[in-house]
């Protein structure tokens, strides 16, 4: 770790020296790439039929609002007359 405790960034500007492996990024061979992509084409198609799920459900609940409000004017079309 840093020496002086008044540098709050000392700790990672020692893996900002040349020559210094960097933990936070380790070097990846061709095979992990490949891995890495595979796994992020995974994630992105799960998170795409996630936002597909959730458009449904908003435009199923906004078609029960809908449907709700015309039966709702169905029952009283003419709310301001009263007997």
């Amino acid at each position: 770790m840093s020496e002086s405790p008044q540098d709050p960034f000392g700790f990672f500007t020692q893996f900002l020296k040349p020559g210094t492996p960097n933990p936070f990024m380790p070097p990846l061979t061709e095979e992990e790439i490949d891995r890495k992509i595979v796994e992020m084409r995974t994630i992105e198609q799960w998170l795409t039929m996630q936002v597909g799920m959730l458009q449904m459900t908003v435009k199923t609940l906004e078609m029960q609002k809908a449907g709700l409000q015309a039966f709702k004017k169905g029952i009283d079309p003419n709310p301001d007359t009263t007997p």
